[in-house]
């Protein structure tokens, strides 16, 4: 596969167009969720949306870890062209099990990933957020990238299936929330 000729790969259209978004649920490559009695008091995540080329990236990748148990070097090479560095260091985070699901009863789900620094940093992948500066910076403020390294680390845990578990009491959850916030003030 060569990444001119792919169309999921596309720049934006001439003209200064932006890439589609595409509204989705739960996507495949999500966490499954818990089983048993757990399972049917989770409620619904929110719609969010992500360029489609990441969607359709991700999918594939779910799709390929499902069918082979490994994700094809064509795959991390289009994840490496769609973002550059940080894919190679959310791979790494993967690698080091640096990702952990926090769930609590009541559906809450985040994630907290160790960084490369030795920081602690949140992740909501239910709407694209993470606590760390680049995140504040490269992606909301500059739009130079689509996601971090962490989010992204995030998302390549669950197509990988290799997301550590954690259940907390809601009020468990509340705490390791505002502990962070304070941490950040």
């Amino acid at each position: 596969m060569t990444h001119a000729t792919s169309p999921r790969l596309a720049p934006p259209p001439a003209g200064g167009g932006k890439l589609r978004q595409v509204r989705v649920g739960v996507a495949p490559f999500e966490e499954p969720a818990a089983s048993g009695a757990m399972a049917a008091s989770l409620p619904a995540l929110p719609a969010v949306t992500l360029p489609a080329v990441v969607e359709e990236l991700l999918n594939e990748m779910a799709e390929a870890v499902r069918e082979c148990a490994r994700i094809p070097d064509e795959h991390l090479l289009s994840l490496k062209f769609v973002f550059g560095l940080s894919a190679v260091q959310a791979l790494d985070l993967v690698d080091r099990q640096s990702i952990t699901l926090i769930s609590s009863p009541s559906g809450r789900r985040v994630y907290q990933v160790l960084g490369s620094s030795g920081k602690t940093y949140t992740c909501l992948a239910s709407c694209h957020y993470c606590s760390c500066p680049a995140f504040a910076f490269t992606v909301l403020r500059k739009s130079d990238s689509l996601l971090c390294k962490h989010l992204l680390a995030v998302y390549l845990s669950q197509v990988m299936r290799t997301c550590q578990q954690l259940s907390v009491s809601d009020k468990q959850l509340t705490d390791i929330l505002l502990t962070e916030k304070k941490q950040e003030v």
